[in-house]
């Protein structure tokens, strides 16, 4: 990529960099420097950047800001989950999220609830898990995932997700989807340590295909952010040839997690207008395709709407849609949003759809709702300011 291709500073890598430095006046070596500090120690600051020239500093700090977004707005949960509305550059606004999980959680707080899952959805399995023992006499830091955003608002209309409601308004540069993760380890407390990236925020990441893999690329670089492609999951509601150019580019190492939703081509086209274009067969094939690695599984994701697909009877159909495949199956209570006059059903009904798929012999949680009382729980993030197209009450 030529240096004057639109995607901002943050989106180059070593090799563009030291382009970029030789034409600022400095060494090629320089420039994977400034790649060090931009992603390794998340320092956009030309003038901290201590072991470059001061004239490159200089020229470096004319070309601008190097970190397009801002946080605009933090609101922090009572579960110590932080939403952050994030602006862009151009003014636009879109939310990440910080997610504490209950490793090396703080003094004080409550042991979690052996019934949910709170990170179900966004950490690795748990077998993959060995690298973050704390050493010896050491206190094991609070492990952190953060939910990030890919587009502004979303074309894809899911009727219990408040990301869309107001349509797509833009896709993300790779540069600022790669922002929100330097923006994000800047408010992490001092506990704290960025784990695990789940692409589960704003937007449908496969729609945006091309600025989510370069981003992707640059966050599991191992001189920037170095996050393993195995802690990193993106989330789809089922792009099919997206899913298979995922799987092709990165040999099935990115985690992949499916908003699925229901396990009849009828309701989940209710659900999701997707579904008409990428009907389950289809989507189930993809699946089936998807070079996994052994030891991995498929996430998928089913937000339980009373009265639409909380049917004990529904979980028999889902159970049976996904036999035979490496799965693991986070059921989601629906979060309430604005736009739509669909809620979640009761407690003992979700435990009752859980123990279908348990006695089917899958692995299945109940996501714990994190962030709910600010607004960051699933499917709750929102673009400020912009009302619905439609109300999304009718499925």
């Amino acid at each position: 990529m030529a240096d004057s291709a639109p995607t901002g500073p943050l989106a180059r890598f070593p090799e563009e960099w030291e382009s970029a430095a030789v034409r600022l006046g400095g060494r090629a070596f320089h420039g994977r420097q400034i790649f060090k500090w931009l992603l390794a120690r998340g320092v956009t600051d030309p003038a901290s950047m201590s072991d470059l020239p001061k004239g490159l500093r200089e020229a470096l700090a004319s070309e601008g800001e190097l970190l397009p977004v801002s946080a605009a707005e933090v609101r922090r949960s009572v579960d110590h989950t932080r939403k952050v509305l994030v602006r862009l550059g151009g003014g636009e606004t879109v939310e990440t999220v910080l997610i504490p999980g209950v490793t090396g959680r703080r003094r004080g707080d409550a042991a979690p609830d052996a019934e949910l899952d709170a990170d179900a959805s966004a950490a690795p399995d748990d077998d993959e898990d060995e690298d973050l023992a704390a050493a010896p006499g050491k206190v094991e830091p609070v492990r952190v995932t953060q939910c990030i955003s890919t587009q502004v608002g979303c074309a894809m209309g899911c009727v219990f997700c408040a990301s869309g409601v107001a349509g797509l308004k833009r896709h993300m540069r790779p540069d600022e989807i790669v922002a929100q993760v330097i923006l994000g380890r800047s408010l992490l407390d001092e506990d704290e340590q960025l784990r695990n990236v789940v692409v589960m925020g704003m937007g449908e990441p496969l729609h945006n295909y091309d600025a989510t893999v370069r981003a992707l690329r640059l966050l599991s670089h191992p001189d920037g952010v170095g996050l393993s492609s195995r802690r990193i999951t993106v989330s789809t509601s089922g792009l099919v040839p997206e899913i298979a150019r995922l799987g092709q580019d990165f040999g099935g190492q990115i985690g992949l997690a499916i908003s699925l939703h229901a396990a009849d081509d009828e309701s989940r086209t209710r659900l999701m207008p997707i579904n008409k274009k990428y009907p389950l067969p289809v989507l189930m094939q993809a699946l089936r395709d998807y070079p996994l690695p052994k030891r991995r599984r498929i996430t998928i994701e089913y937000t339980l709407v009373a009265g639409k697909n909380d049917d004990p009877a529904e979980a028999k159909k889902l159970a049976k849609l996904l036999r035979g495949l490496p799965v693991k199956v986070n059921l989601i209570p629906m979060n309430r949003i604005e736009a739509s006059t669909l809620g979640p059903p009761e407690v003992p009904r979700v435990f009752e759809f859980q123990r279908v798929l348990l006695d089917a012999g899958y692995s299945c949680f109940v996501r714990k709702r994190r962030g709910d009382d600010v607004a960051a729980a699933c499917g709750q993030l929102a673009l400020l300011g912009h009302k619905p197209k439609v109300r999304v009450d009718r499925s």
